[in-house]
C-alpha cells in the first residue's frame, strides 16, 4: 500500500514514522510547502490520506475520481458544500471521513449508544472532555460525537456548560476543560436513581490517531465504494 500524504504536520509525520515499521505500507509523499505542490508529483500513490486543511479539497477529489484511489479523510472545519462533495465522492470510491481515528475513542462510541439505549430516560447524560491548553475548539469534536450517540430520540438539547441559576432539564451537559499537555479525555456519566455509571477514555499520546488512520487506510484498500467511518473499519458493518 502507498499512500500519498496531505499536509506534511506533525500527524502527517507521526503517520509516517509508524509506517516505517510496518512491511506493507510504504510513503509514496508528501504534499505540503516542504515536499511536493500537488498529488499530480506522487505518481504512484494507491491511496490519498488528507490531514491538512479544507482547501485541499477539490485537488484531493479530482485526482482520486481520476485516478480511482482510496481515501482517508482527517481534516475537519468541512463548510456544507464541501461536506457534500466528500459524500459525493463516496458514490464511486472508498472514503473513510472522521473527525477522530482513536480505536478507543470508536469502542466508547458505540458503548455510549448502548449505554444510552439501555437505561433510558432515567438516566441524565453529562459529558466532560479535557485537552492540553492550546485547543481552539471547545467543545471537542469527540464531545460532539459522544453526545450524539447519547441521543437516542435525536432531538435532546445540548447544554455547554451552566451558571446561574439552573434547573437541569431534558439536554446533554457537554462540559469543555483545558490545561497543561493533557492529549485527551473524554468521560460520559450516566446518573440515574440510586447508581451512577460512568465510561471514560484518556489518550497519553496523540499516536493513537496515526495507529488509527493507517487502520482505517488498509481498510479502505479493499472497501466497495461508500463512505465509512472508524465504526464501519473496527466493526465491519457495510
Amino acid at each position: 500500500m502507498k499512500i500519498a500524504i496531505v499536509g506534511d504536520g506533525r500527524m502527517g509525520r507521526m503517520i509516517a514514522s509508524i509506517a516505517a515499521s510496518m512491511p506493507d505500507v510504504e510513503i509514496a509523499g508528501f504534499v505540503g510547502p516542504d515536499h511536493s505542490a500537488s498529488l499530480e508529483e506522487i505518481p504512484d500513490a494507491e491511496l490519498i490520506m488528507d490531514f491538512s486543511y479544507p482547501g485541499n479539497l477539490p485537488m484531493i477529489l479530482e485526482t482520486a475520481a481520476r485516478k480511482q484511489l482510496p481515501v482517508v479523510i482527517g481534516t475537519t472545519g468541512y463548510s456544507e458544500e464541501e461536506q457534500q462533495a466528500i459524500l459525493s465522492a463516496a458514490d464511486t470510491l472508498p472514503v473513510v471521513w472522521t473527525n477522530n481515528f482513536s480505536t478507543g475513542v470508536t469502542v466508547l462510541a458505540r458503548l455510549t449508544r448502548m449505554a444510552a439505549e439501555a437505561l433510558g430516560e432515567d438516566f441524565d447524560i453529562e459529558i466532560v472532555e479535557t485537552h492540553h491548553r492550546m485547543k481552539e475548539d471547545a467543545p471537542s469534536g469527540t464531545a460532539l460525537l459522544l453526545a450524539e450517540k447519547a441521543d437516542i430520540s435525536g432531538n435532546t438539547p445540548q447544554v455547554y456548560g451552566r451558571s446561574g441559576r439552573m434547573k437541569r432539564q431534558n439536554e446533554i451537559g457537554i462540559h469543555a476543560l483545558r490545561g497543561g499537555t493533557v492529549a485527551g479525555e473524554h468521560r460520559v456519566l450516566f446518573y440515574g436513581p440510586l447508581e451512577e455509571i460512568e465510561l471514560r477514555h484518556r489518550a497519553d499520546s496523540r499516536e493513537i490517531f496515526a495507529r488509527g488512520a493507517l487502520r482505517a487506510a488498509q481498510f479502505a484498500m479493499t472497501a466497495a465504494p461508500g463512505r465509512y467511518t472508524m465504526e464501519d473499519v473496527l466493526f465491519g458493518e457495510k
